[in-house]
């Protein structure tokens, strides 16, 4: 059963202005060191940082129709399976969140502008 779903889109554009603009303090407030790490060492590091934070986004609206625990940015990590499947891994109040019968699955695109993520949370009784 689905409990939320979230959808995202942002410019890629927009998240350089961002970094651009506010620099390390706008980079460590959005993403974890792992994040970071990944993003800024692949070559499209804009295309990287803007779907992890449409990711983020996404969860946000997916989990706010199932939880009302407060947490920030650094709560939710996204990283990559070794075949470049996209997962989460959450941290603070939501840390044991999906341990209670629950899963959230995430999808990323992009096109030379833009990035888009829908997440999903559901029961996986």
């Amino acid at each position: 059963m689905v409990l939320g779903i979230g959808i995202d889109i942002i410019e890629i554009e927009r998240i350089k202005e961002s970094v651009d603009k506010f620099g390390e303090s706008f980079l460590k407030k959005i993403y974890t060191q792992t994040e970071l790490d990944y993003s800024l060492s692949r070559k499209s590091k804009y295309q990287h940082l803007a779907a992890r934070f449409a990711a983020k986004e996404a969860i946000y609206k997916a989990l706010s129709s199932d939880t009302d625990k407060v947490y920030s940015w650094q709560d939710i990590e996204i990283y990559n399976e070794v075949n470049g499947l996209p997962k989460v891994k959450l941290y603070g109040q939501l840390k044991d969140y999906l341990g209670t019968g629950k899963e959230l699955k995430i999808s990323m695109s992009h096109s030379e502008n833009y990035v888009t993520c829908v997440a999903i949370v559901s029961t996986n009784i």
